[in-house]
């Protein structure tokens, strides 16, 4: 009787959790700010979900001209105003973001891209990972995706 009992205990505890992992899958928002770029791929700029606001990556493209400015200087400035915007658009902000990713093509670039990163995040910064890859799409210097409480 005591495994019928553990069995009937564990088959409760998993359709909860079914259904609670069911319910925050259906109260997913799509983000889709006019004030960045669109997608490039068949993706979502941002999702909101279980009072989070998930940014996809976002490649230093002018929201109004779709082209990217040279330099990494201006390119991490333009991923990060792109950042903001998917964030604000959720119901975030840079000042709610909890984790951040930077996906670089050279780490050597990482000194200039923390001066500028420091600007937007001048107070209790979030967690950051920074990694260099081998290619990032159009050919871009940076990307940077975030992570934001509601």
């Amino acid at each position: 009787m005591t495994s019928r009992k553990t069995l009937s205990l564990l088959l409760a505890v998993i359709l909860v959790a079914a259904t609670a992992s069911f319910a925050v899958a259906a109260n997913r928002t799509i983000v889709a700010p006019q004030k960045a770029p669109k997608a490039v791929g068949p993706y979502s700029q941002g999702i909101a979900a279980a009072g989070l606001v998930f940014t996809s990556g976002q490649l230093p493209l002018n929201p109004d001209t779709n082209k990217m400015p040279d330099g990494i200087e201006a390119q991490a400035k333009q991923s990060l105003d792109n950042v903001k915007a998917v964030l604000e658009a959720g119901g975030s902000s840079l000042d709610k973001a909890v984790k951040v990713t930077i996906f670089l093509k050279d780490l050597n670039d990482f000194g200039k891209v923390n001066e500028i990163y420091g600007t937007y995040f001048t107070k209790n910064p979030p967690a950051r990972s920074c990694v260099q890859v081998a290619r990032i799409p159009r050919d871009a210097l940076i990307e940077i995706e975030a992570i934001g409480v509601k």
